[in-house]
């Protein structure tokens, strides 16, 4: 005798025209903003570029001095000479020691948070690390020129003592800790927070049986961090310590609080003196005329394109190791 199964009958009621057309143009509309937003953007930064390079120009034009190895700025002389090599040297000196101190701290932070420390500290204490992350520039900066720099006196002589022979370290001239190496330090608690919320959260998203697996295999815990934690979060931490590095980059009143700037470049971080693209906007765009303004935009202009290079260079950098950062786990 043959079976015979019951068939379904299926009772949802049929999807009218009008639904499937309203949802198709909520399709499109949708569809039109998300393209339409990055437009917007594409358009900002184009509007960005082409405003700072066309004052840029006006500036580059009367120039006397070259722009790229010129130490002094005397943008308002007859005839004007400015140029940014100290400019640059400080730039890029300042956040070098930012990252270089705070990465691998951030990193040692979010891992703690994420996979050490108990639930009940765990929480709290990411808590403490975003809000540090919203706390404003100048509170940083009057931090940093009445607590910083007096406690900085005695790291820097034992530098100084211990690690004078380097170059690097060697003091000097006598002064207070108003140089590159205290701005260093400043960024880096600055850009601790973003750092870590980052890293924390990437390490996070690592797949909870990668873990388990490296555990069922005799791992101990820091292996399993090392096999599987950190290859899955490469990518997070370095785009986590390019978005430090923009700030660390373009920070403006926190640098011009703490720096005591000069026109002189000295391989030796602990001297007082230098200068940075944004404290050096920030210290001349009130008191200069017209012409003084297009060259501070024209310092402005380089600034916008090491940002841009080194946010390139990050891009590169993750799209090189993606097959091993987990991004496709």
């Amino acid at each position: 005798m043959a079976s015979t199964t019951p068939t379904q009958i299926d009772t949802a009621p049929p999807v009218s025209k009008s639904a499937r057309s309203t949802g198709r143009a909520g399709d499109k509309i949708f569809a039109g903003l998300s393209k339409g937003s990055g437009v917007l953007l594409l358009v900002i930064m184009a509007s960005i570029a082409v405003f700072l390079t066309y004052r840029a120009s006006i500036a580059l034009s009367k120039n006397e001095g070259n722009f790229l190895t010129t130490f002094d700025w005397n943008a308002s002389a007859n005839p004007p000479v400015f140029g940014i090599a100290v400019l640059l040297f400080g730039t890029v000196v300042s956040s070098i020691i930012a990252m270089a101190i705070a990465v691998p701290i951030a990193v040692g932070i979010a891992l703690f948070i994420s996979h050490y420390a108990p639930r009940k500290l765990a929480a709290p204490l990411a808590y403490v690390v975003d809000l540090l992350a919203a706390v404003p520039s100048i509170i940083y900066g009057i931090w940093g020129a009445l607590f910083l720099v007096p406690q900085l006196a005695g790291l820097n002589l034992w530098l100084d003592e211990y690690l004078g022979w380097t170059y690097v370290f060697d003091k000097s001239q006598v002064g207070v800790a108003r140089s590159l190496f205290t701005v260093g330090i400043l960024l880096a608690i600055m850009i601790l927070p973003i750092v870590t919320s980052v890293s924390r959260e990437v390490f996070l998203q690592v797949p909870r049986m990668n873990e388990e697996a490296a555990l069922a295999l005799g791992a101990t815990r820091w292996e399993v961090i090392r096999m599987s934690v950190l290859p899955f979060g490469r990518s997070g931490v370095i785009s986590a310590s390019m978005l430090g590095l923009g700030r660390a980059l373009g920070e403006t009143m926190a640098v011009a609080t703490v720096l005591s700037p000069s026109f002189l470049i000295s391989g030796h971080i602990l001297d007082p003196g230098g200068g940075t693209f944004a404290q050096n906007i920030a210290a001349k765009f009130d008191e200069a005329n017209e012409f003084g303004r297009d060259a501070l935009i024209a310092s402005g202009l380089v600034l916008f394109l090491l940002t841009l290079l080194v946010n390139g260079a990050a891009r590169l950098i993750i799209a090189r190791r993606k097959d091993f950062s987990g991004a496709n786990a």
